[in-house]
Order: structure tokens, then sequence, then C-alpha cells
């Protein structure tokens, strides 16, 4: 069974920095592109960056240049390193990934969430 795992949320003033991190676990062969979205109370869930699994990223306009993506291929893990926090950063941040497990088809897999609340 694969499961991804969020950790590294909190509450962080305006300005200040934190780091998710996302594991994931199970019997797994190979994972392709992962990600990370983020859902505020009220709004839809929204995608916040992406990375293949070559290590090319991608941004939300509203993250870029403040939010670095990244990921350990060896041992299955993806970071968000998260500076210049602002309040409308506050939400449930959530890890997905594009995962082959060993013995099942393809599929995509998505953390339980860990809640990020930027406020002074």
């Amino acid at each position: 069974q694969v499961q991804l795992v969020e950790s590294g949320g909190g509450l962080v003033q305006p300005g200040g920095s934190l780091r998710l991190s996302c594991t994931a676990s199970g019997s797994i062969f190979s994972i392709n592109s992962m990600g990370w979205c983020r859902q505020a109370p009220g709004k839809e869930r929204e995608l916040v960056a992406t990375i293949t699994a070559g290590g090319s990223t991608n941004y939300a306009d509203s993250v870029k240049g403040r939010f670095t993506i990244s990921r350990d291929n060896a041992w299955n893990m993806m970071y968000l390193q998260m500076n210049s926090l602002k309040p409308e950063d506050t939400a449930v941040y959530y890890c997905n990934a594009d995962i082959k497990p060993r013995w099942i088809p393809r599929s995509d897999y998505w953390g339980q969430g860990t809640q990020v609340t930027v406020s002074s």
C-alpha cells in the first residue's frame, strides 16, 4: 500500500518561513511528477508547485520567487520551502504524486494535508 505523509506545517508570522516535507512510502516502483496543492477555507484547491522526476519545476504565479519545490528521489521525499509568507498563504497544504507501485497500475496519490497558518 502506497502512502503520502506531509509534515512541517504550523503557525508562522507574516514574513516568516516554513518547510514542508512529503514522504512517499510503501511498495513503490517509481515516482513520476510530484506536487503541492493548497486549499484555503471556502476556496477551491489550487496548484502551488510541481516537480518532475528530472527536477523541472513549475509554480503558481502567487508563490513565484517565494516558494521553492525540491525532491530527493533516493528517499522518495519532496519538500516545499516557503519564504516571505503572507496571510493569504494560509491553507491546508496537500502533497500529490504520480506513482507506479510494484504490483498494481500507476495512479495519483494524495497526502492527508498539513495546516499552514500565517498570522500575527
